[in-house]
């Protein structure tokens, strides 16, 4: 009998012990058990991974140059640095004073005296304000609305400060991916049961899907954030700063966007009499705002990410509620690596079934 069949005849006949089942019992415990311990660091983790695969070629470069990995990540962690930290930094300390400006406006906004005001100012607005407040308790929406926005700034002034932290143990994760990244993938291609071509695809999946989410999504969602950032900026509206980043947030989510910001401020400036500006904004908001992602998103990202627009809002947006900042990435990624391993199991099966046959 050849080595083969022995081997066959054995994975037929095994039967798995109590001391088997202890260790896969142990394996799956500790598991869940470093996941609740590396959990406060997934964040970090996430952004890291994706840091290394972005600059990965970079230190490659650098590693011929200088000889050493070490000093080559090293620089390339400077460099990472200074292209996200620098810029992160100057944005936050601009988005704190703007949220507090813009806070301050809203808060203005939506009391219920300016309304009242703009009604009796307004013989349009006037039965407009009065159907609704016969429908609803619109002064206590307004100031439950004012309440939140106060809530909301003292929220995002916290996560600012924890961002922070997270950036830095980022910076931290990413100089051991990028100087032992051969021994990272080594070790995790020894560790998963997989074949080579198949952990190559595995791989190759989750590169084009980070690729994707982070050249695609995130800078589809910027230029959309900053043009329409710019219209705020230029029409004189009240902190055009936040505004854009906020449009660039919503723009992250597929199906939502920068009109979920632009439509509102439109409305208010018509019913407030600026119909000039009000149609200017919804001009600039529906052609330049609205559109550009479809120039720009399959020039950098083409059919990498390979997820459909549905499954893709699911994720994103899942993502964002599950794992917070981190679930834009994160979100695509669990996606795209299930499916992957979908693919990997049915391959599987039917190499079985064409074996079995024969």
């Amino acid at each position: 009998m050849s080595d083969t069949e022995n081997r066959g005849s054995g994975q037929a006949g095994f039967r798995p012990t109590a001391s088997t089942v202890i260790l896969i019992a142990g394996v799956f415990a500790g598991l869940i058990v470093c996941y609740f311990i590396a959990a406060p660091f997934l964040p970090a983790i996430v952004w890291s991974v994706t840091l290394a695969l972005l600059f990965m070629p970079l230190q490659v470069r650098l590693e011929k140059w200088v000889r050493s990995p070490s000093l080559a990540a090293c620089l390339a962690v400077m460099l990472a640095a200074l292209l996200v930290v620098v810029p992160s930094v100057i944005i936050s300390g601009l988005l704190l004073n703007e949220a507090m400006r813009g806070a301050v406006h809203m808060a203005e906004i939506v009391n219920p005296d300016t309304w009242t005001r703009m009604a009796e100012d307004n013989d349009m607005l006037a039965p407009v304000v009065s159907q609704i407040s016969g429908w609803v308790d619109l002064t206590g929406l307004l100031d439950n609305l004012a309440s939140s926005l106060s809530a909301w700034s003292g929220s995002f002034i916290q996560g600012s400060i924890k961002g922070l932290i997270t950036m830095l143990v980022t910076f931290f994760f990413l100089f051991y991916f990028l100087r032992d990244r051969g021994n990272v993938i080594g070790q995790l291609e020894a560790m998963l049961p997989f074949t080579e071509s198949e952990f190559a695809v595995l791989t190759g999946r989750v590169s084009d899907t980070i690729y994707a989410s982070v050249y695609g999504t995130m800078v589809v969602a910027t230029v959309q954030g900053a043009l329409g950032g710019l219209m705020f900026w230029w029409l004189g509206l009240p902190s055009p700063f936040f505004w854009g980043f906020i449009m660039g947030l919503l723009a992250i989510v597929p199906f939502l966007g920068a009109f979920v910001v632009w439509v509102p401020a439109a409305v208010i400036l018509a019913v407030s009499g600026d119909l000039i500006s009000a149609i200017i904004l919804a001009l600039w908001g529906t052609i330049v705002v609205g559109l550009i992602d479809n120039i720009i998103y399959p020039i950098l990202v083409g059919g990498r990410l390979r997820l459909h627009s549905a499954v893709s809002f699911v994720a994103i947006l899942g993502g964002l509620v599950l794992f917070g900042p981190s679930g834009v990435v994160l979100g695509p990624l669990i996606f795209a690596v299930s499916q992957s391993l979908l693919l990997i199991a049915r391959g599987r099966m039917k190499e079985s079934g064409q074996a079995a046959g024969a």
